[in-house]
């Protein structure tokens, strides 16, 4: 833990310094407190004689009788020790919370930059809600335990150690007192530590588990409504919750033991002290103001003592908060990209996968031995059975995954020889569903290329023929589209997200089924852009509805995890194996009518065209 803490504090060390300095201050101002209170009390007062470090600022005062002249010393010391405090203290808060700030920044930064270097598969085993809990919630108590309480058990431990030097100095045995029952005290905070983190671990884990709850209802409100199961997720939430109850009230539980013990501990060392004072007042072996001096420094020497005892509790949060944040940070699964990678260059679509075995779980294999090649400006069709491998092999060309064995080349290269973004850049997508993202049309159409001029913007928009809808909308290019575009219609998600690749100009093209879920009138709008978007590029298609890749250049089905066959359309029919028999479990008698109904047309017009029902 404290190895992480240094890292995030190295770079704030001038404005740590100032802080500490602050701190220091505010402390020698708590300890010069109680002396002008002995001043009145000793020298006012009553008539001893000042301590002899006070007696030469002071005694001249004294001179004449004039006591009222020490009284008004006493009472600005008392001021000024406060003003300078004062200051003190605002200095130590707002640097503290600066740092704090910047810290959190800092760290928040570092973890959501490695999470977008990790592997798609990190995503596939762990929950979103869990990692937006350690993103904010974990973070901050970090946050907190960096900036201030670190600096804290420093100054406290300088606190202890000064008013033990003072409280020797004024009266020994009475210290011994005081000193005699702190290993006590600090050997019973030490047994409970273990306790307090585990306690702490599992209420982190259980608040994780309740935003996982909470963010996955709220992003499938539409099905839960449509179903009927609010009570039945309202039952998931409320045991999570209840889980989370438990678990808080056991940690409280341990933590509440500690206030109890430190300040009956104090009670009965002032009472001892009291009782021992009052005995050498009446012997004239000490003074009231020395004693009142003394009282005063014994409960600020236990307040120290029992921060750092109650810190316990925020060592242990932090500790849980560096532990799942280094979860994180320490996950390998990362796209590495070489420190000598080359820029590819401009792309010309050419694929090929050569031996390619890859698994999301090294022991269950997805695909095991793929060879596939793929020419500048073909148009592929993907099929095959669920589960057998299609989406890995699409996954694999923008290098979201890298294989276990052999090699994905695009124009001749090894993926993994050549820069990501300069990759990536080249490589437009068109899924079944278009994600949008929070902001303005325009800005979710220049998503992939965000220096794109308003003009491009508008031209991709007509060619995608989303410019009609678009410019009747309010603000038109300028207006704030729904989380995730649940204000638009699936057609115009889909015509925005082709407008978005346009814009892009990229080489290849990948498409997964982008017209499934439309109904016919906007399957025509998006098939009419699909036509115009796929002109000149390389295709690779993921087809669940067969007659979207009739006209393909050619068919790869996969099938246990290897190309099982690999042909045109026709070709793969007469074969009379797996993409006939999905062919035909899919269409029946009909396919065969429908064959010899349609005219010949250009390959991506052809395959386009047959979505529709006078193409079908």
């Amino acid at each position: 833990m404290w190895r992480l803490i240094r890292e995030l504090v190295r770079p704030y060390r001038g404005t740590l310094m100032v802080i500490l300095s602050a701190m220091l201050a505010e402390t020698a101002m708590s300890l010069a407190a109680p002396w002008p209170l002995k001043i009145i009390i000793d020298n006012v007062v009553g008539h001893h004689r000042l301590t002899p470090w006070l007696d030469d600022i002071v005694r001249p005062m004294l001179e004449g009788g004039q006591k009222m002249q020490v009284a008004a010393f006493a009472a600005l010391a008392t001021l000024l020790i406060a003003v300078i405090g004062a200051v003190a203290s605002y200095i130590d808060n707002y640097y503290t919370e600066s740092v704090g700030q910047w810290v959190a920044h800092d760290l928040r930064m570092r973890t959501y930059h490695h999470l977008q270097r990790l592997s798609l598969g990190y995503y596939n085993t762990h929950q979103t809600g869990a990692l937006l809990s350690t993103i904010t919630t974990d973070i901050q108590t970090i946050q907190g335990f960096a900036s201030s309480s670190s600096l804290d058990i420093f100054v406290d431990l300088f606190t202890i150690l000064s008013m033990l030097g003072l409280m020797f100095w004024l009266n020994w045995d009475f210290t011994l007192i005081a000193l005699g029952i702190t290993p006590f005290l600090l050997l019973f905070v030490s047994r409970f530590k273990k306790a307090v983190k585990k306690a702490t671990h599992e209420v982190r884990k259980d608040q994780g588990e309740i935003v996982a709850v909470v963010q996955q209802d709220l992003e499938s409100m539409h099905v839960i409504t449509a179903f009927g199961r609010q009570e039945l997720q309202q039952k998931q939430l409320q045991d999570v919750s209840q889980a989370t109850v438990a678990a808080a009230l056991r940690a409280r539980r341990i933590k509440s033991l500690l206030s109890p013990v430190v300040t009956i501990t104090v009670a009965a060392c002032t009472a001892v002290v009291l009782w021992r004072g009052a005995w050498l007042i009446v012997h004239d072996m000490m003074t009231v103001g020395e004693l009142t001096v003394f009282l005063a420094y014994l409960s600020k020497f236990f307040k120290p003592v029992k921060d750092l005892a109650t810190m316990t509790n925020q060592i242990a949060q932090a500790a849980v908060g560096v532990e799942r944040v280094r979860t994180i940070l320490d996950t390998d699964a990362i796209i590495e990209e070489k420190p000598d990678a080359i820029d590819p260059g401009p792309l010309t679509g050419a694929i090929e996968f050569q031996n390619v075995a890859f698994g999301y779980d090294a022991e269950a294999p997805v695909l095991k031995d793929v060879n596939l090649k793929i020419e500048p400006g073909q148009f592929i069709g993907i099929v095959g059975p669920t589960g057998a491998g299609k989406s890995t092999i699409v996954s694999l060309i923008p290098r979201f995954y890298d294989p276990l064995s052999g090699v994905v080349r695009v124009d001749g290269k090894d993926l993994r020889d050549v820069k990501l973004k300069e990759l990536r850049d080249q490589i437009g997508y068109v899924l079944q569903d278009t994600v949008l993202f929070r902001g303005t049309v325009a800005e979710n159409i220049a998503f992939g290329r965000p220096d794109a001029t308003t003009e491009e913007i508008v031209a991709a928009a007509k060619l995608a023929n989303a410019d009609e809808f678009i410019a009747k909308m309010s603000d038109g290019y300028n207006t704030m589209v729904g989380e995730r575009g649940v204000t638009l219609s699936g057609g115009q998600r889909q015509r925005i997200g082709i407008a978005r690749v346009m814009v892009r100009k990229s080489p290849i093209l990948l498409l997964d089924e982008p017209t499934a879920a439309l109904d016919t009138e906007s399957e025509h709008l998006v098939i009419d852009a699909l036509e115009r978007l796929m002109k000149g590029k390389t295709v690779i298609t993921i087809a669940h509805r067969l007659s979207t890749i009739r006209d393909a250049d050619r068919i790869l089905v996969i099938c246990d995890g290897i190309v099982a066959e690999a042909g045109t359309h026709n070709e793969l029919l007469a074969l009379g194996g797996i993409f006939a028999g999905l062919y035909h479990a899919q269409f029946k008698d009909e396919t065969t009518r429908s064959e010899r109904a349609l005219p010949e047309q250009p390959v991506v017009s052809a395959s386009l065209k047959s979505l529709s029902p006078e193409g079908a």
